[in-house]
């Protein structure tokens, strides 16, 4: 229809849109499928989407692996987040994202890899206290808060105000490369996805902790467009992420459970 800015679609028009792209991007993708893609002999670069702390945890153990398998592979990460993602996949900034990503539009297609939960990090022996921590404990100092946007929230702050509690945060960032570093310096806690928390102890050598508010899981997630469903090269991708995901899950799980026999052994 006419307006005064030039031509736009009718409400029925969006409507049709977004219950027929689905299909048609299928077609289209039927159509124009590429051939089989030999990760040995072909020279290829892809663009990966995610957060910093994403990339700190899962991207080791993917290089390693294309580096194995793919010797002519390039990986390029750019930053994505839950906000950005679906931008970047139609704009053709990122063939894949890997992160924490919810449903989208009827484009988008997306698989869930893993979840993860939360723990607290810090420098026990600069705060004086261990792990695991109390409530009491938690709410004594002062925290550090990792959203999306700066607005000095963060995951469990609903929840605490659902029990008529707070806490005081003194610092908000959407990276995370510095965090361990002012752990390390100052009195402060920070509540992280429990990978981050269990390199930050074995790197920088601060104390992880259980969260003392129950807080819901991270869903970690693959995004990608649903034009690219015939292409061979980002089908062998996605099968070598989730792969990695689940190697890197299993080991965490392994290394954090001695952790745990032995904190329970010095308790006792």
């Amino acid at each position: 229809m006419r307006t005064g800015r030039g031509m736009e679609s009718t409400t029925k028009a969006l409507t049709l849109y977004a219950q027929l792209a689905p299909a048609l991007e299928s077609i289209r993708a039927t159509l124009f499928e590429q051939p089989a893609f030999d990760p040995a002999t072909q020279s290829r670069t892809f663009h990966l989407g995610m957060r910093d702390w994403v990339e700190t945890w899962l991207m080791p153990g993917l290089m390693a692996r294309v580096q194995q398998v793919a010797p002519r592979v390039r990986i390029a990460v750019r930053a994505s987040d839950a906000r950005r993602g679906p931008g970047m996949l139609q704009a053709e900034e990122m063939d894949l994202g890997v992160s924490v990503f919810p449903d989208g539009p009827p484009w988008q297609r997306r698989e869930q890899l893993a979840t993860m939960g939360y723990r607290c990090v810090y420098d026990g022996k600069r705060l004086g206290i261990g792990s695991p921590l109390t409530l009491e404990e938690y709410l004594a100092h002062p925290h550090l808060v990792t959203p999306t946007q700066t607005d000095f929230r963060g995951a469990v702050d609903d929840e605490l105000v659902g029990h008529s509690k707070r806490r005081t945060v003194i610092y908000a960032t959407s990276r995370f490369a510095a965090l361990p570093l002012i752990l390390r310096r100052a009195d402060v806690i920070a509540t992280v996805p429990e990978q981050s928390a269990q390199q930050w102890a074995e790197l920088f050598g601060l104390t992880s902790s259980p969260v003392p508010v129950r807080i819901a899981p991270l869903a970690i997630s693959m995004i990608w467009h649903a034009k690219r469903e015939g292409d061979a090269g980002l089908r062998w991708l996605r099968e070598l992420v989730r792969d990695v995901v689940e190697s890197e899950m299993g080991e965490g799980l392994r290394e954090a459970a001695p952790a745990r026999k032995r904190r329970g052994r010095a308790q006792r």
